[in-house]
């Protein structure tokens, strides 16, 4: 019985354990009960490299982002100087004000989308929505109204 106890343990001793190539990268002081754990992706979910590298976004914008980016850009420049004017109007008045003005930017981005785009159309428009303000002087309404469509008709050289 000796004998074979002898062999059994260098036998035993000499098999080759194997070893996961993470435990490898682990100290002797950490356990692998500290490596995090990272969940398995479904088949449909992408990050948003995967899906910029695949749809290729980043070459072209697409004309929705190009319209709603024009829209927001309408609607600053239209709002832009009337903060003090929208403020001391009436509830009634400020929501029937906005609403023209979400009408207004629409509209003008409908315009700018034309080949041949008519000033005279644009300036019409932001004129009948200043005009819904009252107790303003016409001249600063002829003012406003010049400058905002100067704007706009640079948004259309962009």
């Amino acid at each position: 019985m000796a004998a074979e106890q002898k062999l059994e343990k260098p036998v035993l001793e000499k098999i080759p354990v194997p070893v996961n190539p993470a435990e490898k990268l682990i100290s002797p002081e950490k356990k692998i009960e500290n490596i995090p754990v990272v969940p398995e992706k479904k088949a449909e979910e992408k990050s948003p490299a995967e899906i910029l590298v695949a749809g290729n976004a980043m070459s072209v914008p697409t004309p929705q982002s190009y319209q709603a980016a024009r829209a927001k850009e309408i609607d600053l420049i239209l709002s832009e100087g009337l903060n003090e004017i929208f403020l001391k109007m009436k509830p009634a008045e400020q929501k029937a004000f906005q609403k023209k003005g979400e009408e207004m930017v629409l509209k003008i981005n409908e315009l700018l989308n034309q080949t041949k785009v008519k000033i005279n159309k644009i300036i019409s428009l932001i004129r009948e929505w200043l005009a819904m303000v009252t107790g303003i002087n016409k001249f600063f309404i002829e003012q406003e109204v010049k400058i905002k469509a100067d704007k706009i008709m640079q948004l259309k050289d962009k």
